[in-house]
């Protein structure tokens, strides 16, 4: 997929189980376009057999697309770059180009099971792009602020670059502050997204906003079965570096959603510095084991995502002292009388060694007195 136009290959298997390419062609990124990549590709589709189409996430050039086949009622596959070049490294791909690219995708969706994809609703996919614009605009207001540094700290201070910069800045607050509303009142149109994203602002140090790329970036977690799916999304799943008496670093492998992780950085240093439970006690953990401040600051990014997600789906608020593990009064399994009749089992005395209570027994093992 790219800007202009995108590169379709049909493959099959034949008869051997071999996969063979049947054709290759050329079509624009045009709604014209996908009305006669339809006509291509039915052409050569045989009759009450399934088509799978796969393509690979290429900004937003490949969202049109991957509609317009929806739309139609057919089964498509969105695969992250990074998969798509190891199945085809795998393969023995040593060139790469477009065509190759798209042969390598037909032939992954051939023989893999891969998880159809779902479009998420206008309403959250306008939520998705305020969350990116403002993380953008957060990005040109740090680096114009570090601008502005330099210029206060030049041998030879030019007025004219300074005040350029400060208007500038002046402008950007005003855009963010702009954007953060309209986030805010997307929010406050949907009563039940409202009402959901309380649950994840009861934790202390978790904003409104840190809330929303969440929710926006997973599509209110629709595809997330597990947290332990969630953090393997958001790059914080653990990649390990052992082999025989060899033990290399270990540490998270970031093939994920960097929007996930950002948003993630700020809240960790608020809970820490607030001292709630029980991320305070995991960061002294890591802290204490590693001797290395980030390392204990990222195990409580990952802890709070988990954390959040488990209180989106639960739907109740954050408690602190909650714990799963301590002395509970004791539960009886199932009723084992009619119910309404309580019968107390009677109380015996501690018996001796000679097999009499203690109280009756004539012989002691030792004196109290």
């Amino acid at each position: 997929m790219s800007k202009n136009d995108f590169k379709a290959c049909f493959t099959e298997f034949n008869q051997h189980q071999e996969i063979k390419v049947k054709a290759s062609r050329t079509f624009a990124n045009t709604v014209n376009g996908f009305e006669h990549f339809k006509k291509w590709h039915t052409k050569y589709q045989r009759e009450k057999l399934p088509i799978v189409f796969v393509m690979e996430a290429t900004g937003s050039y490949h969202e049109k697309l991957a509609w317009f086949l929806h739309k139609n009622k057919q089964t498509v596959s969105v695969v992250l770059p990074n998969r798509a070049k190891a199945y085809m490294a795998s393969l023995g791909m040593k060139s790469k180009n477009d065509k190759v690219d798209a042969k390598g995708l037909a032939t992954m969706g051939a023989v893999q099971n891969l998880i159809p994809w779902q479009p998420i609703s206008k309403y959250t996919y306008n939520l998705r792009q305020l969350t990116r614009h403002l993380e953008d605009l957060q990005k040109i207001r740090t680096s114009l602020i570090n601008q502005n540094e330099q210029s206060d700290y030049a041998m030879y201070e030019l007025k004219t670059v300074a005040n350029s910069i400060k208007k500038v800045l002046k402008t950007i607050d005003g855009q963010i502050a702009d954007c953060k509303d309209k986030i805010k009142g997307i929010i406050e149109k949907d009563s039940e997204l409202s009402r959901k994203i309380s649950y994840l602002t009861s934790i202390k140090g978790v904003s409104t906003m840190t809330a929303s790329i969440l929710i926006a970036e997973t599509n209110g977690f629709a595809l997330i079965n597990n947290a332990k799916q969630l953090v393997s999304y958001a790059g914080y799943d653990v990649k390990e570096n052992q082999s025989g008496a060899r033990t290399g670093k270990t540490r998270i492998t970031k093939k994920g959603n960097a929007h996930i992780r950002r948003a993630m950085h700020l809240p960790a240093f608020s809970t820490v510095r607030h001292k709630v439970k029980p991320f305070e006690n995991l960061y002294d953990r890591v802290y204490d084991k590693t001797g290395i401040k980030m390392k204990g600051y990222v195990a409580v990014q990952s802890k709070l995502l988990r954390m959040m997600y488990t209180l989106w789906k639960n739907e109740t608020t954050f408690d602190p002292n909650f714990s799963t593990s301590g002395i509970h009064e004791p539960k009886t399994l199932f009723s084992v009388a009619p119910l309404g009749a309580h019968k107390t089992a009677e109380q015996l005395s501690p018996a001796a060694l000679d097999g009499l209570p203690c109280n009756q027994s004539p012989e002691a093992l030792f004196s109290v007195t």
